[in-house]
């Protein structure tokens, strides 16, 4: 009886779980150079890679089971990203970025994009530069770390900051963007290590937009100079709602062709800094179709995303 009982609270709790619209796991990455796989003639993988210095793509990304977070069992694999001063693109800006490869609408009803966040406690991130981490095109919501955000990564929404939490290194943190496209407004969920996620911020007005293929994983640094940094990030993932709230388990990860198995290693849990709220919010997805991403060469990236007023009031804040 307790067999069935335990049985039927994994089926119920499965049934609560959004469902997997892209999965950015890097199972299918074994080595730095599977990124070059993609290119515009040949958009094959889970991500385009693009925005980067002109180093070779080992020098900014690499990947290794050392990389992401130990409570993420269905993936073997976390993602270093680096930032140096060869890492200008198209910009006076040093930017290591991935960008989701997709047909699928990720615009669309009550979407999660989830990722998780740490770096070592070498090539330290520099406090007193501006970081953009995680971005949408147009900044409608977006991670900030450096200058008036100080050692705190910042959950910003048009430019302005509702939530913060100190970027202790070694710390695992866990991410969710609640992002209802359908009453333009965006919430944030959060957590440390292997614990579940928590509403920390409840859905806000927001100017939500995407074309799908217009978000950013990675670091931009708003300046052409410092020394280098080291980013980790693991558990990538959009679904649709009812979120996802137990970390490690969502995206699909372990269904990459990767032959190696998940680590089946949880971190222990570590002492959050962040101010949470208990609260909930149970939303049902949206089912209407929209057009997929029919991004041009370079169309999501350049001058346009960060006009010059916008940035100069940023750097006012």
């Amino acid at each position: 009886m307790t067999r069935i009982a335990t049985a039927l609270g994994l089926f119920v709790a499965s049934c609560k779980a959004g469902t997997t619209l892209w999965s950015g796991s890097f199972n299918a990455y074994p080595t730095a150079s599977s990124f070059d796989n993609w290119s515009w003639a040949n958009q094959v993988g889970a991500y385009q890679w693009y925005i980067h210095g002109s180093q070779n793509t080992s020098h900014y990304l690499a990947v290794d089971p050392s990389f992401k977070n130990p409570a993420t069992t269905n993936e073997t694999r976390g993602l270093r990203v680096t930032i140096d001063t060869t890492s200008t693109w198209n910009s006076q800006f040093e930017r290591t970025e991935l960008i989701p490869q997709t047909t699928a609408n990720l615009g669309a009803g009550n979407l999660l994009y989830h990722f998780s966040i740490s770096h070592p406690s070498t090539n330290l991130p520099d406090s007193t530069l501006e970081h953009q981490v995680c971005f949408f095109e147009s900044h409608f919501t977006e991670l900030k770390y450096g200058v008036n955000n100080g050692t705190h990564l910042t959950w910003m929404v048009g430019g302005v900051g509702h939530w913060d939490t100190l970027f202790t290194p070694g710390v695992w943190f866990n991410f969710a963007y609640d992002i209802d496209f359908t009453a333009s407004t965006v919430g944030l969920w959060a957590s440390t290590g292997s614990n579940p996620l928590v509403k920390v911020v409840q859905n806000i007005a927001a100017s939500t937009s995407t074309n799908s293929a217009d978000w950013h994983l990675g670091v931009l640094r708003l300046v052409n100079g410092g020394t280098p940094e080291d980013w980790y990030f693991s558990g990538v993932y959009i679904e649709q709602a009812p979120i996802t709230t137990s970390v490690g388990t969502g995206g699909g990860g372990a269904s990459s062709s990767s032959s190696a198995s998940a680590s089946s290693s949880r971190s222990s849990s570590a002492s959050s800094t962040v101010k949470s709220s208990s609260s909930s919010i149970a939303s049902s997805s949206s089912t209407s179709s929209a057009p997929q991403a029919t991004q041009t060469k370079y169309g999501q990236c350049g001058v346009r995303m960060f006009p010059f007023e916008y940035e100069k009031r940023l750097m006012r804040r």
